[in-house]
């Protein structure tokens, strides 16, 4: 679907893009990730033609060269608010020399996004949730094959959340192609098939999550014991292990953390021992690198230690 291959943008000075490179398949959710600055709106700008890029080239369609539609939700869509969730979509059907029946599409994008009970009401009267709804049926309106949504999540209670992220799976299963900009990186587990991870101006890790998880998961984390017996000496052979590289007792509650560079061997060396010891414990919690790790780790923000880009 869309192929970017060393895109530059400069503003004065400012160098914003400096050679981004991006893959993004036919039908997919593309997760696409990165700290507020880093580039990622003026990206999703010069896609849509918005602004102009400076360098580098943008294909469509495998190289065909073909501009798909494009639907674009913003991160504050600006609606009128003395409209109806009606008129809005009238209007909208006007601006875009729509060709079709007009109200028949509105009902199917109202259906779609849930907003059918709600297009009657005055738009200065909906929730923060409904405006994000109206604002992805307007994007949906004259039926693009790319829909580019940046942060539709943002200030929306868990309901919302999920009512959107409802919608961008029922989107993907029809067969548009998404890319879903925004900060939230459960809702990117949950919907996205490929994700992309800016940094100075460029993508710095791109793939299925699956397969950037492979690459970092054996990176330090730690491994949580709890003792049934929370006597020193019981726990003194754990911190002792050749995969440790640090460790906490606490005699209090009989926990003994023990970090590592790669969890998989601490945790076998702990079984082990705790098998052929027979101390007897009441808990035992490995936490693994998350994606959050991953994020935080890639764009140099502060988030849990242990990860290492």
């Amino acid at each position: 679907m869309l192929r970017i291959t060393d895109l530059r943008k400069k503003y004065k000075n400012y160098e914003v893009l400096k050679g981004l490179n991006m893959n993004l398949e036919k039908g997919s959710v593309y997760g696409f990730l990165g700290k507020n600055g880093c580039g990622k709106t003026t990206t999703m700008n010069i896609i849509c033609n918005i602004v102009p890029k400076d360098g580098g080239t943008i294909g469509f369609e495998a190289g065909s060269g073909q501009r798909p539609k494009i639907g674009y939700l913003t991160e504050s869509p600006a609606l009128y608010g003395f409209m109806n969730g009606y008129e809005y979509l009238r209007y909208i059907a006007a601006c875009a020399d729509y060709e079709l029946d007009v109200e028949k599409r509105i009902e199917e994008v109202l259906e779609v996004t849930g907003m059918t009970e709600g297009a009657r009401r005055r738009i200065k009267g909906y929730s923060r949730g409904m405006n994000q709804r109206l604002g992805i049926a307007a994007a949906l309106f004259d039926h693009p094959e790319l829909l580019i949504l940046d942060e539709p999540t943002s200030a929306l209670d868990p309901e919302g959340r999920a009512e959107v992220m409802n919608i961008i799976l029922n989107l993907k299963s029809s067969g548009v192609t998404i890319i879903l900009c925004t900060h939230i990186i459960t809702d990117v587990e949950r919907v996205a098939d490929k994700i992309g991870i800016m940094k100075n101006g460029i993508i710095a890790e791109e793939g299925s999550i699956d397969s950037i998880m492979t690459k970092y998961r054996n990176q330090s984390k730690d491994i949580t014991v709890r003792l049934a017996d929370p006597h020193p000496d019981t726990a003194a052979p754990m911190r002792m292990l050749p995969s440790v590289n640090s460790s906490n007792y606490n005699g209090m509650n009989g926990v003994v953390t023990l970090g590592s560079d790669n969890i998989d061997s601490l945790y076998n060396e702990l079984i082990t021992l705790i098998y052929e010891n027979k101390i007897k414990i009441s808990e035992l919690i490995a936490q693994k690198t998350t994606l959050e790790d991953v994020y935080f780790a890639i764009t140099g923000l502060s988030g849990r230690d242990g990860v290492r880009a």
